[in-house]
């Protein structure tokens, strides 16, 4: 495409759905580092931290499977999309099309917005938790999992869900400046929510925190039911929490504006910020609550007002702003491929805070996260073991590379095969089963990349 043709579609306000991103655009690793840091130090941070005391998990196990699985899931970031990423400088969507063609990338994108919109939605619902705290709006969960709470609190999710859905819609660039502001400050608020909830258990020693931590964990379950998340649970769920991120290739869409390869480290400071101290300082909260008050649910606005007060209300809302904002963005760009060629660039983002909204409306859905990343990672991320394949192998294997723009096809049968049956038999395991959705990724994604080889060899293309 000629300079001319870039400068036209720049203009416009193009993201760069169809087109790679040009140089001018291309972005440092400061951009990403806040970017990531803005993303995983945020609203699931107080959601997930709290799910780890209540489903069991020893303090010991959480402190060093977190330490395990996070270093696992940088080096995935670091090694499989960021280099894939800065050498085709395309979103996820448009490589996938080249690949898979474009009527069965639309099939898939329906399916990537629609689990990232539900995501965006968990965040939409625990910054609303906190924005109703003042008003004392409370945040009830229905036993129903498509059960709402009060009509009160639904109206705040829906002002809450169209505030973010429009900053999404700004772009890459508002979405990325917004992180970089924010992520700093909220740092400093998760590592004060975990020293005031110290504070409030009297912890005076590692004795005494393990404790409390283990008292909090018998209260929580006498009243919930038993469940165990060990060790090993642990240091995967922490590795593949964001399996569609990153085996799934989904982050192509954002590190496309890379400079380089070293954008990959990006996600370092979220990992050890976010999914290390935030989660661990935000347990922390909840088995203080437990200690103050035996109250064992996990509101993140009440959790975090009990422990900063008006900083910590700030902070959520903050918080869920900056994960749901990225979320929409990546869901939106996913739904732009069902819209004519001459729409708005900011179309598919629209529609995706629309359906986020929806989901947040269902406050259950928060409560499930530990199962639901995992479920997402394990439905979106063995596609990207199909353009693992197309980037590194195709040529080495003498099989056709970007099929279906080759071929001048809209459909790539090997593509549906190579997807589709590893996750139905994720499926079927989890759902059937009872496998612990995380632990369907990583066997997903590589049965994914060998039929994949093997139908494309067998077809001779």
């Amino acid at each position: 495409m000629s300079e001319t043709s870039i400068e036209i579609e720049s203009a416009g306000g193009s993201e760069f759905e169809r087109i790679p991103v040009p140089g001018s655009k291309l972005k440092g690793w400061k951009s990403f580092l806040g970017m990531y840091a803005g993303e995983h130090a945020a609203g699931t941070e107080f959601m997930i931290g709290p799910l780890f005391l209540a489903a069991g998990a020893s303090l010991k196990d959480l402190i060093f499977g977190l330490l395990i699985g996070n270093i696992l899931a940088i080096l995935t970031w670091r090694y499989i999309v960021a280099p894939i990423a800065v050498s085709s400088k395309l979103t996820l969507y448009y490589q996938l099309e080249k690949i898979a063609g474009k009527h069965l990338v639309k099939v898939y994108n329906v399916v990537n917005g629609v689990l990232f919109c539900f995501l965006a939605g968990a965040m939409i619902t625990v910054s609303a938790s906190a924005v109703g705290i003042p008003f004392d709006i409370s945040f009830s969960v229905p036993e129903n999992i498509f059960g709402l709470s009060t009509p009160a609190f639904s109206t705040i999710v829906v002002i809450v869900g169209l505030v973010m859905t429009v900053v999404a819609a700004a772009g890459y660039n508002t979405v990325s400046k917004f992180a970089n502001i924010a992520a700093p400050w909220m740092i400093v608020v998760f590592a004060a929510c975990g020293l005031s909830a110290l504070s409030q258990m009297q912890v005076d020693s590692w004795d005494s925190l393990l404790a409390e931590w283990d008292k909090g964990v018998s209260i929580v379950q006498s009243a919930n039911g038993k469940v165990d998340f060990g060790f090993w649970k642990i240091v995967v769920f922490s590795w593949l929490c964001n399996a569609a991120m990153h085996f799934g290739m989904a982050d192509l869409t954002i590190m496309r504006f890379a400079k380089d390869s070293r954008a990959g480290w990006g996600p370092s400071i979220g990992m050890f910020l976010g999914h290390y101290m935030a989660w661990i300082c935000a347990s922390f909260m909840l088995a203080a609550q437990i200690k103050l008050t035996g109250d064992v649910s996990a509101n993140p606005g009440a959790l975090a007002w009990s422990a900063v007060g008006w900083t910590g209300i700030i902070c959520v809302i903050v918080a869920g702003w900056t994960t749901a904002n990225p979320t929409i963005y990546r869901a939106g760009l996913a739904f732009q491929s069902l819209f004519p060629a001459n729409a708005k660039a900011y179309s598919g983002v629209i529609l995706a805070g629309i359906i986020a909204t929806a989901a947040g409306i269902f406050p259950s859905l928060s409560g499930k996260l530990l199962d639901f990343v995992g479920l997402y990672g394990a439905i979106l991320g063995p596609m990207g073991g199909v353009i693992f394949v197309n980037h590194y192998l195709a040529k080495k294997m003498n099989f056709t590379q970007d099929y279906a723009e080759e071929k001048n096809t809209g459909f790539n049968v090997a593509v549906l095969l190579a997807w589709l049956i590893p996750v139905a038999l994720g499926l079927y395991f989890i759902f059937g089963q009872g496998l612990f959705p995380a632990y369907a990724v990583i066997p997903a994604w590589i049965a994914s990349s060998l039929l994949y080889v093997i139908i494309m060899k067998l077809q001779k293309s």
